[in-house]
């Protein structure tokens, strides 16, 4: 095949890069393509005899990869892309283009996973059925999906209690973080260098991690906003110092001016007496015009620079100004998210204690701190065999896994 000259290959790579972004789980090379990924398909020419660059609009698009495991593409045809990866999809593509339509040069395609196959979530969960699948998804973040644990009544009691208990204890985390936020951004606004943060903090690791990574935030954000101010100050003061040569300049300027001027005086007086030549004159004329030209710019060289340090003072105030109102805007924002959380704290300590309170049993287990036992199992589905994985709240589920979540209460014979 030819080889395409340099800035071609750059205009194709650029082509095949647009598009919606896709995560590296799929460009990795370790994603295997099967039935109900969603696959955005780009192809791009390079047509030597005109040299330029051709998209092919007809075929690129996305296209859902069927129950077979296949695709069907204008001018490829059906093209098996089960168990294969989206780079070897795109050689395939290219090579089949260039095969049937007998082009002298392979066309370029990129292949990107528009959409993974989706999860199935069954067992103790609020909502079972099919989600959509993103990368980074866990076990825990698929059953927050499905909306939790499931919510019984009479003697699923303990269950009730240990799923609104659970759902507590992730919202008391957040509203650590909210509190650390929100004492940070007091500091801030009020210009402090230390952030009062709230007592419960200080009692738990996780409270002293949030304290630690807000104190390191507002340094961060002090120690950069002082360097900002500081190049605006340099900047000022540069400004200032050729104002002031500029001013120097002018005056010596001026008095070469004034000379000049005099010596024409005395010379028009030789020339209304013939003792000098008109060309002589012409000279100083056009040597007191020079140094006219070079006052006025001078001055205007002058006039600008005044103009920088005005606009440099603007810019100074702007961004103490936009520095001042991200803090109201964000230290509202923490409040009223604060707000919802309280709501929803109060909610689930609600729940817990109508759950408690329809189970005496609920209550032994909350004194005793047992807790009913979650058992969590994926189904994954590998070479057409299904398979049992044991899995924990921070196992990575894959597209098309089944995550079956069983609650076993406590006492209970698994």
């Amino acid at each position: 095949m030819r080889r395409l000259p340099n800035f071609v290959q750059g205009l194709l790579a650029l082509f095949l890069l647009l598009g919606s972004a896709v995560s590296a789980f799929a460009q990795d090379g370790g994603y295997h393509l099967d039935s109900m990924d969603r696959l955005r398909v780009r192809v791009a020419e390079w047509q030597s005899a005109e040299g330029a660059v051709r998209q092919w609009p007809m075929i690129s698009g996305d296209y859902l990869v069927g129950p077979s495991g296949d695709i069907s593409m204008p001018f490829v045809g059906v093209l098996t892309v089960r168990g294969k990866t989206t780079a070897e999809v795109a050689v395939a593509i290219g090579d089949r283009l260039q095969q049937k339509l007998g082009l002298p040069d392979k066309p370029d395609a990129s292949v990107e996973v528009a959409e993974f196959r989706p999860i199935f979530i069954a067992g103790d969960v609020e909502t079972p059925g099919k989600y959509p699948y993103d990368p980074g998804l866990t076990v825990l973040k698929a059953m927050s999906l499905a909306g939790g644990l499931r919510h019984s009544t009479g003697e699923g009691a303990p269950r009730d209690f240990i799923s609104a208990q659970g759902n507590y204890g992730m919202l008391v985390i957040q509203h650590n973080g909210l509190l650390a936020r929100r004492a940070r951004l007091i500091a801030e606004a009020g210009g402090k260098t230390e952030i009062d943060f709230p007592e419960e903090l200080k009692k738990t690791d996780n409270g002293r991690k949030l304290i630690a990574d807000e104190t390191a935030l507002m340094a961060a954000r002090q120690k950069r906003l002082r360097i900002q101010l500081s190049n605006l100050d340099d900047l000022k003061k540069l400004l200032q110092a050729e104002i002031e040569s500029l001013q120097q300049k002018i005056v010596t300027q001026n008095r070469q001016l004034e000379l000049a001027k005099k010596e024409l005086a005395g010379i028009n007086d030789l020339a209304d007496k013939g003792l000098v030549v008109n060309q002589r004159i012409l000279s100083i004329e056009r040597t007191n015009a020079e140094l006219q030209g070079k006052i006025l710019d001078m001055e205007t060289a002058s006039l600008r620079a005044k103009q920088d340090i005005a606009k440099a003072n603007q810019d100074e105030n702007s961004l103490q100004n936009d520095r001042a109102t991200e803090i109201a805007q964000d230290r509202q924002q923490t409040e009223s998210d604060l707000r919802v959380l309280e709501e929803k704290m109060a909610m689930y300590s609600g729940l817990m204690s109508e759950a408690l309170s329809r189970a005496p049993a609920a209550a032994s287990v909350a004194s005793a701190g047992t807790k009913p036992v979650v058992h969590f199992v994926i189904v994954r589905t590998a070479g057409g065999k299904a398979s049992e994985i044991a899995a924990q709240e921070s196992t990575a589920v894959l597209p098309g896994d089944v995550v079956k979540v069983d609650v076993e209460a406590p006492g209970a014979t698994n």
